[in-house]
């Protein structure tokens, strides 16, 4: 089966960064995966994709050595078991509040005895390779969002699960969840609080600890920290950013 690129920087210690994907394009996806990024993630869930658009874009991808990851709408064992049947080699689960819920998703990544995923990756076998089955479920990543004031109170429950390999923090709804305004870079104490405590959580019980955030800067400090899994904004902020800046220049603004 291909190597995962993005396990294989975890067991080097290393950390990753991870472009994120929700414009439903392959020639966008395409333009990413030949960035400097260790891996892409196509986002079905905020981002503007579904199934369909999805397909393209992971094909795209596949012209680069970038990991192909997705995040799937929710905690669905039909959404998730195609995507991986079209060749994502890891999910994003959104909401993950306790082990039942976390069960369930690694369960839908994990064919017998492991788990429950049905047999028929598609797209799985031309991109993983021929003997995919027999390596699938050490190589598929399994990544629980933890985002919620339930979660945040059943964090060694939920990390505990086998087969779960890494949380992923959702800061803006984890910041609503407290009762504050939704925030790509958390600066109110409770909210960084809140995140110290999952990273806590995660190296005791040794899973990754990921987390979105929303610049380049703010992935530094949080892998300084101890945080493996990285992500800058998305294309749609960073084409934006990229643009206010060159207009501002153009006019003198700057």
């Amino acid at each position: 089966m291909r190597e995962n690129k993005v396990r294989q920087i975890w067991a080097e210690g290393g950390n990753v960064v991870n472009g994120w994907l929700a414009i439903p394009d392959p020639f966008s996806a395409e333009m990413m995966a030949h960035c400097p990024w260790d891996s892409l993630t196509v986002d079905m869930q905020h981002g503007m994709v579904d199934f369909q658009a999805a397909v393209p874009m992971l094909q795209a991808i596949s012209t680069s050595d970038k990991t192909p990851l997705a995040r799937v709408p929710w905690n669905d064992p039909a959404s998730i078991m195609k995507i991986l049947d079209a060749g994502a080699f890891g999910v994003v689960c959104p909401m993950i509040n306790n082990r039942e819920e976390a069960e369930r998703f690694v369960g839908a990544c994990r064919y017998v005895p492991n788990g429950y995923r049905s047999f028929g990756p598609a797209r799985g076998l031309l991109y993983g390779g021929g003997d995919y089955y027999q390596h699938a479920n050490d190589s598929i990543i399994t990544l629980a969002m933890i985002e919620t004031l339930p979660a945040m109170g059943n964090l060694d429950e939920i990390m505990s699960t086998p087969g779960l390999d890494a949380v992923y923090v959702g800061p803006s709804d984890l910041a609503i969840s407290l009762g504050h305004p939704p925030v790509g870079d958390p600066s109110i104490a409770e909210v960084v609080e809140a995140i110290d405590t999952i990273l806590a959580a995660a190296k005791r019980n040794n899973v990754v600890a990921g987390i979105h955030c929303a610049d380049g800067a703010m992935v530094k400090r949080m892998a300084d920290k101890g945080f493996q899994f990285c992500t800058i904004s998305n294309e749609i902020r960073l084409m934006a950013a990229k643009s206010v800046e060159e207009i501002a220049a153009a006019r003198g603004d700057g």
